[in-house]
C-alpha cells in the first residue's frame, strides 16, 4: 500500500541529481513540479535555475513544468526559461501527467518526474507509471510551523527508508561532492 507513495530516488535538491547518468540510462524527457522543488514556494525562477534548464536542454533533454499553479504564475517563472508548461494541473489526478508525456513527445519510460511531495508529485507519477524522483522540499529556515501533510509524509519516507527495495531504483543519480551549500551541488 505504501510503495504508490514511494519516489523511485530521494535526493537532497535538484542541483544533486546525476542527470548525465539518466541520459545515458535513456531518459529524455523531465517534468518538473515548481514551489518547493526549483525555488521556494511563491517565489520567481533564480540565476541557477535558469542555469540550469539551459544547461538540461543543451545536454538533450526536453522539460515540462507541471503545476497546480495558475497559469500567470508559471508564465511569471519561466520568464528567462523556454519549456513547455501544464498549469492548473489537478495533481495528483494522472491525465496531466500522461498529457505531459505526450507533449514532450517521449514514451512514459523515457520521462521522469521530479517534485517535492509525496501525496501529490510521487503518487501522481506513480499512478501514471512515470519513474518519480523525490527532493527535499525547499523551506525557509524560519519557517516552524509544518502541515498534517508534511507530518505524515514525513512517516512514509521513515519506512521508505527502511524498504531499501523501493530505493535508488533508478541507479542512485545523486551526485556526490563538494559544494558553496553544504547540502547542494553545483553541476555548472
Amino acid at each position: 500500500m505504501f510503495k504508490l507513495f514511494y519516489p523511485c530516488e530521494y535526493v537532497e535538491s535538484v542541483f544533486t541529481i546525476d542527470y548525465e547518468k539518466l541520459y545515458n540510462k535513456g531518459y529524455r524527457g523531465l517534468i518538473f513540479d515548481i514551489d518547493n522543488t526549483l525555488v521556494p514556494h511563491g517565489n520567481d525562477s533564480e540565476e541557477r535555475v535558469d542555469a540550469l534548464f539551459s544547461w538540461l536542454h543543451n545536454l538533450g533533454f526536453q522539460t515540462l513544468l507541471l503545476s497546480n499553479n495558475d497559469e500567470e504564475r508559471v508564465k511569471r517563472f519561466l520568464k528567462n526559461i523556454s519549456s513547455f508548461y501544464i498549469c492548473d494541473a489537478q495533481k495528483p489526478k494522472p491525465e496531466n501527467y500522461r498529457k505531459a508525456v505526450e507533449m514532450l513527445d517521449m514514451k512514459k519510460e523515457e520521462t521522469v518526474f521530479i517534485g517535492d511531495q509525496v501525496f501529490t508529485d510521487i503518487l501522481g507519477a506513480n499512478l501514471s507509471g512515470l519513474d518519480s524522483i523525490l527532493v527535499r522540499f525547499i523551506g525557509y529556515d524560519t519557517e516552524t510551523k509544518i502541515g498534517i501533510r508534511r507530518t505524515v509524509e514525513k512517516l512514509l519516507l521513515k519506512f521508505y527508508s527502511y524498504n531499501k527495495k523501493c530505493q535508488n531504483r533508478l541507479g542512485n543519480i545523486q551526485k556526490r561532492g563538494k559544494s558553496d551549500n553544504a547540502k547542494e551541488e553545483i553541476i555548472l
